[in-house]
């Protein structure tokens, strides 16, 4: 069986970290969603353009004043700072009324490629920024292309799906990429939109790759560009391709300081090469910085998505670390929390997944069968697919707890927002709650004494959760399958094959607490005694840290004192 080695921490990791313990000052741009933006018509006619943001160059036929600040608006783009990228271009509209090229900004502002498809408030407001930038009227026919392409994204949004417009976009960003060939903002929306349309279920990725080609040649040119190092991170963030965007993740952090999501970014390729602290340090910096834009002195408990995205990547940090009591102080803080500026699927994702890792990472089956959602103002009825995390947590743990009818019940629901997800054209997510709904109905029948059933059941959802990846609102499935399924077999006391399913899981999500302590449990009862004890070392070393008083650690330390 291959081994995997502990994780040796690149020095300059260690380096970034240490700058970025100084970024976390910096006064940061607004990052609310672009959802909640109004455009209220009253705009100062300067911009704080001293916020290191990066640096962009997108030559217009505008005024050079007009110029600057579109520039700056652009840098904010890149950095997925929607709501202060349109309020840039909304003042680049009022310091030159006739650039057209401002108005396709707050388009632009309006798609949020890697999220969630827009709102219907937001393709309405897109498609009058659209009818904005063509009434101005483009000066060149380079701008012409862009506002065109942008156009076919939200054009016949009433009888078009999303991805059929995506594709459009794609296909409009290839041609102006095939017309003006030295366009960088042109080559790095097409990487971008590659993305955003690439197939969840190709393991060659094929769009990832093809992205990564034009990135990486853009790095070289201009390394101090936001959107280089954000869209490499991006295309990079898959187990097979994770070590590629390490460079880009310690770039992007550093590029853009006052932006808490570049802050946030190196996580998504920490998180995929088992980096924890690593990781816990960077959501650190991002939420810290996210939260002091927020309302000073508010009274509501208010937080939004800048905050809680990070904020779950920390808690599945925490987690593995086996540093619970880190982990429940954000939980507590996660649980303060009484409204959400912006709600929209990466806020109310990380509000049902934590809870939902608390208690499943640390097997609390009996406190995950007794989660409810939080906070119960949101609005989850727009969220299905985040609501379902929570209860395929409780599923789990009524199943694994021996309460089959209260696992049953769950299950229903589980369909229910499957159906739902469905209804919305949530093909991706409704195949997760698949996963999600065959890991249940597996542990049911093992509860009902279904043996082989239970086994197929499990190994299907396995099949399905390797046939697709995970979307970027997440830093890792709630529970691998391939851990799930591990833990089954050692229930049905066949360790060899529980620990082919663990070091499987391995490889695509690597050093999890509780993937290492099941393959050491599983290589003990085999017999297979020194590959046991290299797993309890890594596990006692993964958790040098934590003052949990987790059973799986003090077995490990037990067995290593034999």
């Amino acid at each position: 069986m291959k081994r995997r080695n502990l994780l040796i921490i690149p020095m300059t990791i260690i380096v970034m970290i240490a700058l970025l313990s100084g970024c976390v000052a910096v006064q940061p741009v607004a990052s609310e969603p672009a959802a909640n933006v109004q455009e209220t018509g009253e705009h100062e006619h300067e911009m704080d353009m001293t916020q290191e943001v990066g640096t962009v160059n997108f030559p217009i036929s505008c005024t050079s004043e007009a110029q600057d600040g579109f520039n700056h608006g652009m840098a904010l783009l890149h950095s997925f700072e929607y709501a202060a990228a349109i309020e840039s271009f909304n003042t680049v509209t009022e310091l030159d009324p006739s650039c057209a090229m401002a108005h396709w900004g707050v388009a632009m502002s309006l798609v949020e490629p890697l999220w969630a498809p827009p709102t219907s408030q937001m393709l309405v407001d897109g498609w009058a920024a659209v009818e904005k930038a063509m009434a101005a009227g483009a000066k060149t026919e380079r701008e012409q292309a862009y506002i065109d392409a942008i156009a076919a994204f939200y054009k016949d949004s009433d009888t078009l799906d999303h991805r059929t417009r995506s594709l459009a976009y794609e296909q409009a960003m290839a041609q102006l990429v095939q017309d003006y060939p030295d366009d960088t903002e042109a080559k790095l929306f097409y990487a971008l939109a590659l993305l955003a349309t690439a197939d969840p279920t190709d393991k060659s990725y094929t769009n990832q790759r093809q992205a990564v080609a034009i990135l990486e040649q853009l790095l070289a040119e201009q390394p101090n560009h936001p959107g280089v190092a954000h869209y490499l991170i991006h295309s990079n963030d898959y187990p097979a391709l994770a070590d590629q965007g390490l460079d880009a993740a310690l770039r992007f952090a550093v590029i853009a300081p006052a932006a808490p999501h570049a802050l946030h970014m190196p996580s998504h390729i920490f998180t995929r090469l088992g980096y924890w602290q690593e990781s816990i340090d960077t959501n650190l910096a991002g939420a810290s910085a996210a939260k002091a834009r927020l309302p000073e002195g508010d009274e509501q408990r208010t937080s939004s998505q800048a905050v809680l995205h990070p904020m779950d990547y920390m808690m599945y940090g925490y987690l593995q670390m086996g540093q619970d009591e880190a982990a429940k102080d954000l939980l507590d803080e996660m649980h303060a929390i009484e409204s959400v500026h912006g709600e929209n699927l990466g806020a109310a994702y990380a509000l049902a997944a934590m809870p939902a890792r608390y208690v499943l990472e640390r097997g609390q089956w009996a406190e995950a069968a007794a989660l409810t959602l939080h906070p119960q103002g949101l609005a989850w009825e727009k969220f299905p697919q985040a609501e379902a995390v929570l209860v395929f947590a409780r599923a789990l743990g009524a199943a694994r707890s021996g309460d089959v009818e209260a696992a049953r019940q769950e299950l229903d629901r589980l369909h229910a927002l499957r159906e739902e997800m469905l209804t919305n054209k949530q093909d991706y997510w409704a195949g997760q709650a698949v996963i999600q709904s065959r890991e249940v109905e597996a542990w049911i029948a093992l509860a009902e004494g279904s043996d082989e059933a239970a086994l197929a059941l499990m190994r299907e959802a396995v099949a399905l959760e390797d046939a697709t990846d995970k979307h970027p609102v997440t830093p890792g499935p709630i529970v691998p399958a391939h851990e799930l399924l591990g833990e089954m077999l050692l229930e049905l006391n066949q360790p060899e094959e529980a620990l082919a399913e663990f070091e499987a899981s391995h490889v695509v999500e690597p050093n999890r607490f509780r993937g290492l302590y099941g393959a050491a449990r599983a290589a003990e009862i085999a017999g297979e005694v020194e590959q046991a004890r290299s797993y309890y070392e890594e596990l006692v070393a993964l958790a040098e840290t934590s003052s949990s008083e987790r059973p799986e650690l003090t077995a490990a330390k037990e067995f290593l004192a034999q």
